[in-house]
């Protein structure tokens, strides 16, 4: 997955890249189906401000949050993110009993 990061009003120092690039192996443990991540952290006056579009095989996710400080704003980011994927991935998955219905129909006979 690639992982684009910019910054408005504040300098993308080594060590955030790496804390964003590392949160972002997080999500990928969940889902591997990652193509690209946009990630945009921003200051305004006293807030720190981290956004990031995420976009899947069909699908694109965005979230944002908001803190004092920007590494508690990428945690924050990560764990919306997170949940978004986990929720994604649910749906994707199909949860119905119809095969084994059709398993134990077809072995009924096996009890008599």
């Amino acid at each position: 997955m690639q992982v684009d990061i910019t910054g408005h009003h504040v300098d993308l120092t080594d060590s955030l890249r790496d804390y964003v690039q590392q949160k972002f192996i997080r999500l990928e443990r969940h889902f591997d189906n990652m193509v690209d991540a946009h990630v945009i952290l921003t200051v305004e006056k006293l807030d720190q401000k981290a956004e990031a579009t995420l976009q899947l095989g069909g699908a694109k996710l965005f979230a944002d949050a908001v803190s004092g400080d920007m590494y508690a704003a990428i945690d924050a980011l990560i764990d919306k993110l997170d949940r978004q994927v986990k929720k994604h991935k649910e749906k994707l998955t199909d949860h119905h009993r119809v095969e084994g219905l059709q398993a134990k129909a077809a072995g009924g006979d096996l009890e008599e």
